[in-house]
């Protein structure tokens, strides 16, 4: 496995990210706010395969990349197969769960019914994930990467307008978007066959052997603990809010946490590209260029995520003014800078999460998960019962116990292994773009609103462009920026 991340592949990967947000972005502002409980209905069908999906994988997909460098190229194959198999034994075992839960207590209860639909989205999901992690270990995510980000994209809009414009039932509906991960499993396969000739196996013995079984599955049911712990730390909300409120207001959170979570765009592609990268160097015992590449990775994850944080947090309400679905959008602004505060929170620690994961430590994640999940749902039971803030509360939850949890995996790294992500060039990057981000967004409005979003993006821009260019505090970004243009600039002479 090569030990250092292709450029060109971090590139095609946020390149075809943002293509995908492009599409989901303008889908939020134009179509999803037309039907803002068939929103709601469908992220809760999502909940409901989210909370299955870690039940599936039972942490394998980690295994995956965690063990994965330290294997023969046969017992690599062998891994891939074990992992394969233990999916479809899981997704069998659940299924059955499923339907027994189902006719005991779910007919008749529409909300119940969805786990129905829930469940193959799960399955279909599981295979993506471990299809996706055998391609962050082959070094080729972009072709995967555009199947699972594009597609979805495209077929919830034209769910949205079979629905809204054709009356189609919201049960087809919700098959259709279900087939459509389906599909998606069967391209980035058919994909990974291509470079990755692995065969079914029944039999594990040689794998076993070298690695212990032992091992192997303490280290997976930690990371289920963790993955299954995440849903209930971070997408919780999609459950309670129904619940709690409605699911018209869980659509409204949902247009807010569509557009928040286009700031984690690169921050996704750098963890994805760079798993397998930190794990080698923490089986290596390389810890002065691990915590190199910390320091590095943490200042570029900020820089980008609080670039872009500036331009939606300056801009986005003329740009929603600008649009005939106004009224419908306004209620998710306050989430929307809420949540964009949180990913830029997240993405300005760096890669903590799977510096954690692929150590020693790795248990400390799941009591870190564990508390986090408290946290949580601890904070948005007490917005949704005891006050009258509504979504906006699950969002303030969300940000307060996610600011919590990454400051404590922050300083555990830091007391285990001496790894540290911020120094003085950071204080200086975090406050040079803060004073921009306050200066611009307290300007005055002038003319209109179209005028006032391309005066104020575009200071943001320039301000951050000239800190950027002007200094080395973003070292390593600043390299391939300026080697993509002298790329460019050469085309353009010939």
């Amino acid at each position: 496995m090569k030990s250092n991340i292709s450029s060109k592949q971090a590139v095609l990967f946020t390149g075809i990210n943002y293509v995908g947000v492009l599409i989901g972005v303008l889908s939020t502002i134009l179509v999803y706010p037309l039907d803002k409980e068939l929103l709601g209905i469908i992220r809760f069908v999502d909940a409901c395969a989210q909370i299955m999906f870690p039940i599936i994988v039972l942490g394998s997909t980690h295994a995956l990349i965690n063990y994965y460098p330290r294997l023969s190229d046969q017992l690599q194959r062998s891994l891939f197969s074990f992992s394969l198999f233990s999916l479809l034994r899981l997704a069998i075992g659940l299924g059955i769960l499923v339907l027994v839960l189902y006719w005991s207590f779910g007919i008749g209860h529409s909300k119940f019914n969805y786990l129905l639909y829930g469940y193959p989205l799960a399955v279909a999901m599981a295979y993506i994930e471990l299809f996706r992690r055998q391609a962050a270990n082959l070094q080729r995510l972009s072709v995967p990467t555009f199947f699972e980000k594009i597609i979805p994209k495209l077929t919830l809009p034209m769910v949205f307008l079979l629905v809204i414009y054709w009356q189609t039932s919201i049960a087809n509906a919700l098959s259709i978007y279900i087939i459509a991960y389906w599909f998606i499993v069967v391209l980035i396969g058919s994909y990974i066959y291509r470079y990755f000739r692995f065969t079914w196996q029944w039999k594990f013995t040689s794998l076993f052997e070298e690695l212990s079984i032992k091992d192997y599955y303490r280290y997976s049911l930690y990371a289920f603990a963790g993955s299954f712990g995440s849903f209930f730390a971070f997408r919780v909300d999609s459950l309670m809010i129904p619940s709690f409120l409605s699911f018209e207001a869980n659509g409204t959170y949902t247009i807010g946490v569509t557009l928040a979570s286009t700031l984690a765009i690169p921050a996704t592609g750098v963890f994805a590209l760079y798993a397998p990268v930190i794990a080698k160097l923490i089986t290596n015992i390389q810890l002065r260029e691990l915590n190199m590449k910390y320091k590095e990775v943490a200042r570029i994850l900020f820089f980008v995520g609080m670039f872009l944080f500036s331009c939606v947090f300056v801009g986005v309400e003329s740009l929603f003014r600008l649009m005939p679905t106004y009224d419908k959008l306004a209620p998710s602004l306050p989430i929307i800078y809420v949540l964009g505060a949180n990913v830029v929170i997240n993405m300005a620690t760096g890669f903590n999460n799977e510096i954690i994961s692929y150590s020693k430590y790795y248990r400390f994640n799941l009591v870190s998960i564990l508390s986090l999940m408290v946290i949580n749902v601890g904070l948005n039971l007490y917005f949704l019962t005891q006050t009258t803030s509504g979504i906006l509360g699950v969002g303030i939850a969300s940000l307060l116990s996610l600011t919590l949890y990454n400051i404590a995996k922050t300083f555990y790294i830091y007391k285990k292994m001496r790894l540290w992500p911020f120094d003085q060039v950071y204080l200086k990057l975090v406050l040079s773009m803060v004073t921009i981000l306050l200066c611009v967004f307290y300007l005055p409005n002038v003319y209109s609103d179209f005028v006032t979003l391309i005066i104020k993006v575009g200071l943001v821009i320039i301000s951050n462009g000239f800190v950027f260019f002007s200094t080395n505090w973003v070292f390593g970004l600043k390299v391939e920026v300026l080697k993509y243009l002298k790329i460019f600039r050469s085309r353009e002479k010939l």
